[in-house]
């Protein structure tokens, strides 16, 4: 059983490893296919401006000659997507960051100007010589050099606003996932924070029983068997049924009881008929079962344990109260206690109530009130 264990968890973290690639690579694409389309936009100016504005009839030499034009932005895009961006920009070096694109594009298009205005202007151009009067027809490749730097500085602008707004998504996803691991990790030690010693002692209360009552014998077992089911199976889910929970804490208590003498005053209230749309976390209560009669059973004096568990349209209320003896006052709030608050906070945040109250001498009570989990959430979890 416990390999089984082992190895269900092994793939569960392959598997929510493979989920956070692919999360990864969808972004990654969503964000590629954006540029793409912006740079397609941008290539089909020249044919609208020629076609919807008769700037000229397009033909290839100059079409060819205009995209030529802008094959430094995109140079400067790439240089700015790959290298400027992660290794300056997000890492806030923003006065490197400002110099080096400064210095990138006058260099770029101070060397074209130059380039431009040179004698050898009509034999540089592969195909063929350009007046400048028939270059000035080509809309986005004849801006003066300073039309060029300020056009190449809002291009890094919009790219550097693309590339944060696209790893705030990424940020965002990464903490959701961050928070679902911690909300897992948490039910697994949750889950194994179930005292060793219950079962251990639980079996040798069932080995006593055989020679005693042999179908009370067998019937522990029965509910044992089904507890650990429960544990090593049933809780892997994120949300479950509260009936569920309710059959796993039936058995517990009457597990329990095995222990205790009769005079031990042992009730647990809850609605018989729940439907299946009442959704909770599983094991949310049993820490403080546990707690009840670890802390509320004492073979010195009267004790008792009362819990209730009801619910209504939109939440789950569960009441826990025991009896308090002096040798155990101290011991009511320990890690187990802490531990279910966080993991009430990660699932509910603040939409959650739990109130302990130990004012009484005598009587330690414990009420929570959670939201109850809608289908639609148990089915995304």
């Amino acid at each position: 059983m416990a390999k089984k264990e082992k190895k269900a968890e092994r793939q569960k973290r392959r598997g929510a490893k493979g989920l956070g690639l692919l999360k990864i690579r969808k972004q990654v694409i969503g964000e590629t296919l954006l540029y793409a389309i912006i740079w397609t936009a941008v290539l089909l100016v020249p044919f609208m401006n020629a076609g919807l504005m008769s700037e000229q009839i397009v033909d290839v030499p100059m079409l060819l000659t205009s995209w030529l034009k802008i094959v430094p932005f995109y140079i400067i895009f790439l240089l700015n997507n790959h290298v400027l961006f992660p290794f300056l920009f997000a890492k806030k070096r923003y006065t490197i960051y400002a110099l080096v694109s400064v210095v990138l594009i006058a260099a770029i298009f101070s060397a074209l100007e130059f380039y431009e205005q040179s004698e050898d202007l009509g034999v540089a151009w592969p195909f063929g010589p350009l007046a400048h009067a028939d270059r000035q027809h080509i809309s986005l490749t004849v801006f003066p050099w300073w039309g060029n730097m300020i056009a190449a500085a809002m291009m890094l602008a919009a790219n550097n606003i693309m590339r944060r707004m696209y790893r705030s998504m990424q940020a965002d996803e990464d903490s959701e996932r961050l928070q679902r691991q911690n909300i897992q990790a948490e039910m697994y030690y949750l889950k194994h924070q179930i005292n060793p010693h219950f079962f251990m002692n639980t079996l040798n209360n069932i080995h006593a029983l055989v020679d005693i009552n042999t179908e009370s014998a067998k019937q522990a077992i029965i509910e044992l068997s089904d507890m650990m089911r429960y544990v090593v199976y049933d809780t892997s889910k994120d949300s479950i049924p509260l009936r569920q929970d309710i059959e796993f804490i039936t058995n517990y208590i009457e597990l329990m009881r095995i222990r205790y003498p009769e005079d031990v005053d042992i009730t647990f209230v809850h609605p018989k008929l729940i439907s299946n749309k009442v959704i909770v976390p599983p094991l949310i209560f049993i820490v403080f079962v546990e707690n009840a009669f670890k802390h509320g059973v004492s073979y010195d004096g009267e004790s008792y344990i009362h819990i209730e568990i009801s619910c209504t349209e939109s939440q789950v209320i569960a009441h826990f109260e025991n009896s308090v003896h002096k040798a155990k006052e101290s011991h009511q709030s320990g890690i187990g206690l802490e531990n279910v608050r966080k993991r009430l906070d990660l699932i509910y945040g603040k939409d959650y109530t739990l109130q302990i109250e130990d004012d009484v001498e005598g009587k330690y009570c414990i009420t929570l009130k959670i939201p109850i989990i809608n289908d639609q959430m148990h089915r995304n979890r």
